[in-house]
């Protein structure tokens, strides 16, 4: 592996780990200010059609990241499919709510908020805190502060896609990977070549802007 492409790699592991953490800290402080149970984010796999449990504070963080399930299943799922939030105090009596997928994870909630994590117009995954002390409710207003924690989320969450597919671009096979490989290789590419090759690189710019 050239210089450029360890130094390539290197950068794209290290922003995989910070927007974990960014993501790890938003569920965190998420589940302190609501008073929570639990708190977490999930990323629709757009390869698999599956949300992914990408940080979990409280209940379940120390068994559900990477845990996956069919993306239109239970109140997740209805919330990334209609992007719209969601507030539910008791979840027995809502038909959107997947029991069995609840207790698959090991736990069952009683109520929560969710809300659809956007880029855009595109939908990248969903924000959940679920349950109080004392079964006291969750409030409008409250939803809309949950809002703001989901467009940080959806930010790091953005980003984190990106990390990842640049790394797949570095290690897998495909037409980003010959990309990649032909980057890195004008490094240590005689002069003409290496300059034909930054033309080349220039017009595909050109072409997909």
């Amino acid at each position: 592996m050239s210089d450029l492409r360890a130094a390539v790699a290197a950068g794209v592991f290290g922003a995989d780990d910070a927007f974990r953490s960014l993501l790890q800290a938003t569920v965190e402080t998420a589940r302190g200010i609501f008073h929570a149970k639990a708190s977490s984010v999930l990323l629709l796999d757009e390869t698999t059609d599956e949300l992914v449990f990408e940080a979990v504070a409280g209940e379940g963080s120390d068994t559900l990241v990477g845990r996956r399930f069919p993306s239109s299943t239970g109140v997740a799922g209805w919330v990334l499919v209609t992007r719209q939030a969601l507030v539910v105090d008791d979840l027995t009596k809502d038909t959107r709510f997947s029991r069995d997928a609840a207790e698959s994870t090991g736990y069952v909630p009683r109520g929560l908020m969710a809300v659809p994590l956007l880029a855009e117009d595109t939908a990248l995954g969903v924000l959940e805190v679920l349950d109080r002390p004392q079964g006291v409710p969750f409030t409008l207003a409250e939803m809309d502060l949950l809002g703001l924690f989901g467009n940080q989320a959806a930010i790091a969450l953005g980003l984190l896609q990106r990390a990842r597919r640049a790394r797949l671009a570095l290690d897998g096979e495909g037409e980003l990977a010959a990309l990649a490989r032909f980057a890195a290789r004008l490094e240590d590419a005689e002069p003409e070549q290496r300059a034909a090759g930054l033309a080349l690189l220039g017009g595909l710019e050109q072409l997909l802007s």
